[in-house]
């Protein structure tokens, strides 16, 4: 059996030889079991073990080993499985085996920028990549501010021109660009410019792709944070922060794990909890004393943190 067609169990198998742990059982069902309870569908970015260079394979593994059920994968290891042989249809068969879902595809095509060639060269490729994200059954993509510093970024009149285009070369293959808040990115910094953006594309698939980090270091105002739809919110980038960094300084390598700092994680998710169908809380933390363990553990203690939060709801 090769890599690619390796099953939920041998995936466990072959990270519990490789790594000298105990096998976790297949019958896990702490994710199945959490969208029952709580409404929430646990999740792992991939970025939380993204400094152990696993490649595509071995990421998708480690997370089902884990105990996870669905992923946010990155587009340049998606891309580099590809270049080194790779194929969509082997891919494929890989999540299913493993019983994953690839909820989204975290991507930095450059659609928001001025210089009009480079805009059109990122939607044909943000086009294909769309394309292959559905035949991965991904129904989402993030739409990120790539290729913008403060002094190009366009207004969020031309922003939200552009995100509308994006949202209807979705329309075609079925998945949805996400246009995702930076708290350090001028004009998409806070969730009142996305959701500014979002609204004004006029597209009735029109969806915001928020995090726990980027809300603080964006200066969001929780106590407006009941004013949005949750219904515009497929997905939440879970983690936390420490006491003592200011939200001007604060980086992304700072995070840690959902429950380990001071980020008031029960109140937004309470404000963002929806009743008609799950919320994605998706682990993505940059932590380069979680990249020097065993990737494994890193994976286990984000589920297992993750549902510690999320089960205070």
């Amino acid at each position: 059996m090769t890599n690619e067609t390796i099953s939920r169990r041998r995936a466990v198998q072959f990270i519990g030889a490789t790594t000298g742990m105990a096998m976790i059982p297949k019958s896990n069902n702490l994710a199945a079991e959490a969208n029952k309870k709580n409404n929430f569908t646990y999740c792992l970015n991939m970025a939380t073990i993204r400094g152990h260079q696993l490649g595509f394979v071995k990421e998708l593994q480690t997370a089902a080993a884990a105990g996870f059920h669905s992923v946010e994968i990155w587009i340049d290891t998606w891309q580099e499985y590809l270049t080194k042989g790779g194929s969509i249809a082997d891919a494929k068969k890989l999540v299913d085996d493993l019983g994953i879902k690839i909820e989204d595809c975290i991507a930095f095509h450059e659609w928001m920028v001025d210089d009009e060639p480079a805009r059109t060269k990122a939607l044909d490729q943000m086009k294909k990549d769309m394309d292959a994200m559905a035949q991965l059954g991904c129904k989402r993509i993030a739409a990120t501010g790539k290729g913008t510093t403060a002094a190009t970024v366009p207004n969020l009149k031309v922003i939200a021109e552009r995100y509308r285009t994006i949202l209807e070369l979705g329309d075609a293959c079925g998945v949805v660009p996400q246009i995702e808040m930076w708290g350090f990115q001028k004009n998409l910094s806070n969730v009142a410019e996305v959701m500014y953006a979002a609204l004004e594309s006029r597209h009735p698939s029109a969806r915001v792709l928020l995090d726990v980090y980027h809300l603080y270091r964006g200066n969001t105002s929780l106590d407006t944070l009941h004013l949005i739809n949750p219904q515009a919110v497929d997905i939440l980038h879970m983690n936390d922060y420490p006491a003592g960094f200011d939200h001007e300084k604060i980086t992304d390598a700072d995070r840690i794990y959902p429950g380990d700092g001071i980020a008031p994680l029960k109140q937004i998710l309470t404000t963002l909890h929806r009743h008609d169908q799950p919320l994605v809380l998706s682990v993505e933390v940059f932590n380069k004393a979680y990249y020097a363990q065993d990737a494994l553990l890193v994976a286990k203690a984000a589920f297992n943190k993750l549902k510690a939060v999320a089960e205070t709801v």
